[in-house]
């Protein structure tokens, strides 16, 4: 019975079971779309290959694919004003003394958590209420939820980095300070810059769908083109939404060459 709980075994029989009751709790008696669902999926399908090109739209879509990716870009840099202190002090490699580091990293650590485990939804509803139907709202919402993300994530690339390298520098006299300028974070900027850059793409999707706080721009045109019942309109600023996102991938990728070169 202890083998059955330990390991792969116990986690694989936890998955499953999970599997086997969210199946077992659908309602598969009732319907499960609406009358015209079907439908409705079927002309969006449709649309899919015939995007509207006009002008305007092609306009219109440039417009909000810019405040998009310009809000993005603020919420992660309020994150990274977050995570990155935080980080660090979370991972707890800034002193030899054991004890100081377990007692800073884990109320940082419990700060780092609370962040994030509010989502950035949640969290706009807040700011709205505290400063009002503005994009600001937004920008803080993304910034706390994905700074909480990023600080934890830092700090484990920071743990992780090989050992061997960091025992020749202290071998050598250096403070730990100097140990994480020199040894820690060269080695583990790789892992955070794609991390970051996994992040912004995350931003980028969520910035999209936060119109309701003022926000506006590619997220707000697609819920006025289905409105409308403009499918085509919607399919014009959804591939410029995963134009964005490709480009942050081709970005994600040229720095990496560069850092890791």
């Amino acid at each position: 019975m202890r083998s059955v709980l330990e390991g792969r075994r116990f986690a694989t029989l936890l998955l499953v079971g999970a599997v086997l009751w969210s199946i077992a709790s659908v309602p598969w008696g009732n319907r499960l779309t609406h009358p015209g669902g079907w439908g409705a999926i079927g002309e969006i399908v449709g649309a899919m290959g015939t995007p509207e090109v006009s002008s305007t739209v092609v306009s219109d879509a440039f417009s909000a694919a810019w405040t998009t990716i310009t809000y993005a870009v603020a919420g992660l840099t309020v994150a990274l004003v977050i995570a990155l202190p935080l980080g660090v002090v979370a991972s707890g490699v800034l002193s030899r003394s054991a004890s100081r580091n377990r007692v800073s990293a884990a109320v940082v650590r419990f700060v780092l958590a609370f962040f994030r485990s509010v989502h950035e939804l949640v969290w706009a509803w807040l700011f709205v209420a505290a400063v009002g139907l503005s994009p600001m709202a937004a920008v803080l919402a993304l910034g706390i939820g994905y700074g909480g993300i990023l600080g934890r994530i830092y700090s484990e690339l920071l743990q992780d980095v090989p050992e061997g390298p960091l025992r020749a520098l202290r071998s050598s006299g250096a403070s730990e300070w100097r140990v994480f300028w020199y040894g820690r974070l060269p080695m583990a900027l790789p892992d955070m810059l794609s991390y970051t850059f996994y992040r912004l793409e995350c931003g980028i999707r969520s910035a999209a769908i936060m119109s309701f706080v003022g926000l506006g721009g590619l997220g707000h045109e697609v819920r006025l083109a289905l409105d409308d019942l403009d499918y085509g309109r919607m399919w014009t600023y959804l591939y410029f939404l995963a134009g964005l996102i490709v480009l942050v991938d081709v970005w994600s990728t040229l720095v990496r060459r560069r850092v890791t070169a």
